[in-house]
């Protein structure tokens, strides 16, 4: 069971996002017609290159395809996360990293379309899953784990890609204290991929040294305010893209879908081509 700090934030957030909607709802209708009507329908494609330490030559350019927070409901129809996929699908990504929050409200009734509208993700190397808060751990597991997807709960898997070594460890999203996350990325090698739902888990992946975490959550704010920003994800390390902290690169995706309200303001949502590089000496 979350606890009630955890729940309290979840709710503080869920509480600020609707604020935020109805505000701009009420005070800037146009600005928010646009972003329930078009921005939140109008997904971009991010194609970012991340210098990661320690990435050895032989695996430059590895291209990661990453989605998240698909939010599949009675506002996010099968049609925007099939455009999603057929998005990431288009630039043939060597793997393919799922980052979680498939429904809202662990939806038990969009658990397996949210499924369906994903099953045409497949990479060289593999489809990877987390879990994200939205989900429930036993059906949606069940769902992607049908789908092909290997979905990771506290666990890493080792994949081999051009005759090199890849991990890919993926965090259940309560899982947040340093032991527990040196567990599951302890042995690995040094082309580890940690996949985290929340971004504040930056701050045990730099502890940790890990090279690269990807993350989801934020919607990058999801509602953009001309002049204040992103209030809503002011409590996260890293809001949205790329980042850094001591010796590990992270990116954040502003994920697909919405939660609470079906506006984007000024935060359109993305899937994400991502190109691996050493870091240069």
């Amino acid at each position: 069971m979350p606890s009630p700090l955890l729940e309290s934030a979840r709710l503080s957030r869920r509480t600020l996002l609707q604020g935020l909607g109805v505000v701009a709802l009420g005070t800037v209708a146009g600005t928010a017609a646009h972003g329930f009507l078009y921005d939140r329908h109008h997904i971009e494609l991010t194609e970012q290159t991340l210098d990661v330490a320690g990435w050895p030559s032989s695996l430059a350019g590895l291209r990661i395809g990453f989605l998240t927070d698909l939010h599949r409901s009675t506002t996010v129809s099968h049609q925007m996360i099939a455009g999603a996929v057929d998005l990431v699908m288009a630039h043939q990504p060597d793997i393919i990293v799922v980052g979680g929050d498939y429904v809202t409200n662990r939806d038990h009734r969009f658990v397996q379309p949210a499924a369906e509208a994903l099953a045409g993700l497949s990479a060289p190397f593999g489809v990877f899953a987390v879990l994200g808060n939205h989900d429930d751990e036993r059906e949606t597991s069940a769902a992607l784990t049908d789908a092909g997807f290997v979905v990771l709960k506290d666990a890493r898997t080792q994949i081999d890609v051009r005759g090199e070594a890849v991990d890919i460890a993926g965090l259940r999203y309560w899982t947040h204290k340093m032991p527990e996350i040196a567990r599951v990325v302890k042995g690995a090698s040094p082309t580890l991929i940690l996949v985290a739902h929340t971004p504040k888990r930056l701050i045990e992946a730099a502890a940790l040294s890990v090279p690269l975490l990807l993350s989801g959550h934020t919607h990058g704010g999801q509602i953009v305010l001309p002049g204040i920003g992103a209030v809503a994800a002011r409590e996260f390390p890293l809001i949205a893209g790329a980042g850094r902290r001591d010796n590990t690169t992270a990116f954040v995706s502003r994920g697909v879908g919405t939660v609470y309200v079906p506006v984007r303001v000024n935060c359109p949502p993305e899937v994400a081509i991502l190109r691996i590089q050493p870091v240069s000496a």
